[in-house]
């Protein structure tokens, strides 16, 4: 039951002709104009629909050619390793990946990183989120070709993802690496290391797991710093605090190259989820 009472007869405003149906059916028409694969066949264009459509969005999605070979590992591999992030049922992650430990990769580019650290660590589940469907296709196609059996690929928005589909404390890690720096300062509050992601991602995270951040851009790393550091979920695991080296663990991206040939310098945050 509401709790604000009801408007009286006289004052009910008029409906909005752009309603929640009205807006459902908006997003499944520009979905399916969108659709590359047939469903279930591959990614959809618009897994959680409209229900969540007016959240601030820390990502911009690309729409990139696919080619023959990533299309072709979409089609056969999206139905076995695939996951829509529709905000409609709990994943269970000890089952999906055999009872190992589960990291949550945020933004995987062309999977080239995350499938050479699931292969040096096959005893790490890693669930990896992206939007770009080029890269989805790549990254299935790496983890077939060096069979690899930890990694499962998942098809929209993180935050979605995160609040409606994984339960309290599932999560051993979480890595979010190079994620879109919104430069221009009005687009700051699209950044998606902020407070509000911090106490969520938290809530998912085990005691003592890890939240694992890099960046390139000196002023988001210096944000990063400074939000991580504040929050009351999260300890540095630098003991005198600062920035921590680049851990062997995390491979040199293609993305990060060429920011060293520009030469940005990238920072590594790597905090603890407060027991």
């Amino acid at each position: 039951m509401s709790e604000h009472p009801e408007t009286p007869a006289a004052e009910t405003p008029a409906a909005d002709p752009y309603d929640a149906a009205t807006r459902a059916a908006a997003s499944a028409a520009r979905a399916e104009k969108n659709r590359r694969f047939a469903e279930g066949e591959g990614p959809s264009p618009d897994p959680a629909g409209s229900h969540f459509d007016r959240r601030i969005r820390s990502f911009q999605p690309r729409r990139s050619r696919v080619t023959t070979n990533q299309g072709d590992a979409l089609r056969r591999l999206w139905p076995q390793w695939g996951i829509e992030i529709d905000g409609k049922e709990r994943l269970d992650l000890h089952q999906l990946f055999g009872g190992r430990p589960a990291v949550l990769e945020i933004g995987f580019g062309m999977g080239e990183a995350t499938a050479q650290m699931a292969a040096d660590d096959p005893d790490t589940g890693i669930l990896a989120v992206d939007v770009h469907t080029p890269g989805q296709g790549n990254l299935l196609g790496l983890a077939e070709r060096a069979g690899l059996d930890n990694v499962r690929v998942a098809n929209g928005d993180a935050i979605i993802l995160l609040s409606e589909m994984l339960r309290p404390d599932a999560l051993d890690g979480l890595r979010v690496y190079f994620p879109d720096p919104w430069p221009k300062k009005r687009h700051h509050k699209r950044r998606i290391i902020q407070p509000e992601f911090l106490t969520l991602a938290a809530s998912r995270l085990k005691p003592g797991a890890y939240l694992h951040c890099a960046t390139d851009w000196e002023d988001y790393a210096e944000q990063m710093l400074e939000v991580l550091e504040a929050h009351p979920d999260f300890t540095n695991s630098q003991p005198d605090g600062g920035y921590t080296p680049r851990p062997a663990s995390r491979p040199l991206t293609r993305f990060e190259g060429k920011g060293l040939d520009k030469d940005h310098v990238v920072h590594d945050l790597i905090f603890l989820r407060t027991p």
